[in-house]
């Protein structure tokens, strides 16, 4: 039989190696401790440095300013939205700037509207005075709310998203424009002060609701709502004012959601004759 000493010599020997590995465990998580507390406490850091970590670091977004846009962000131009009014978009590649630019000539407001064969004209050529303030027609609202009962029926609901503008809206208006885009390219699509067709209160702007990105937007002549509308607006009064391929005639771009109110016989006429208003009554 063994004796207590070889026994408990023989337990010393097992209890060993278990001293010697916690020994060299304690000493490697305290190195480890010790070098994350080098890296500031950085764990990632402390890891990453220690070749114990699989993480990859993403690189950063370049920083464009506090108030910088997803749309920024991802290399696209931004443009602050007109209040009330939407600013229409340029579509065509190309400026043609060709014909008659109808303000030379008429730069001085008058003191009366012009009247044609009983017709109220705005246009570059004829101006309306500073003061003619008439609100928006109470006739052509009526002929408005009636064409949108009718186009309810066939599935669209219309809406007149800007009608009257007074000369000082007009005003605001026309600088912030010309501000942003300059002036050859904002004759284009907004009427300076005085010469404006919203300030005489006939001029509606349709758009569809809940299609708002097509308002004001060359668009909305390609939509089911914007074909409706250009077939039969004369059948309550109104006329497109200023159709595809006339701006050198009304001194404008294509505005297929711009409807001018002049009574159901003179727009069945203009509409019969495939004609502006202008053209029409030969101004």
């Amino acid at each position: 039989m063994k004796s207590r000493q070889s026994l408990l010599k023989q337990k010393k020997q097992k209890k060993w190696p278990y001293i010697v590995g916690g020994s060299i465990a304690v000493l490697l998580i305290g190195a480890i401790v010790v070098w994350i507390g080098i890296n500031d406490w950085n764990i990632d850091k402390g890891m990453t440095a220690l070749g114990l970590s699989n993480q990859v670091e993403e690189p950063e977004l370049e920083q464009k300013g506090e108030n910088s846009t997803v749309d920024e962000l991802a290399g696209e131009k931004t443009v602050e939205e007109t209040p009330k009014v939407e600013k229409p978009v340029v579509e065509e590649p190309e400026i043609d700037m060709s014909g008659p630019k109808g303000y030379e000539g008429h730069e001085t407001l008058p003191t009366e509207p012009k009247y044609v064969d009983g017709v109220l004209i705005a246009s570059k050529k004829y101006p309306l005075p500073s003061t003619f303030a008439p609100g928006e027609s109470k006739e052509g609202r009526e002929a408005f709310e009636e064409m949108a009962a009718e186009a309810k029926l066939s599935g669209y609901e219309l809406v007149a998203f800007s009608t009257y503008r007074s000369f000082e809206y007009q005003t605001t208006l026309y600088e912030r424009y010309v501000s942003h885009d300059g002036q050859e390219a904002a004759d284009r699509y907004s009427a300076r002060p005085g010469f404006s067709e919203h300030q005489s209160g006939l001029a509606f702007d349709i758009g569809e609701k809940h299609f708002e990105q097509h308002f004001a937007r060359e668009s909305f002549g390609e939509t089911e709502a914007g074909k409706w509308i250009a077939e039969n607006a004369f059948k309550y009064g109104f006329i497109m004012r200023y159709p595809k391929d006339k701006e050198k005639i009304t001194g404008y771009m294509y505005e297929p959601w711009h409807f001018r109110y002049v009574g159901k016989q003179l727009a069945k006429e203009v509409f019969d004759a495939g004609t502006t208003l202008e053209e029409y009554l030969g101004i």
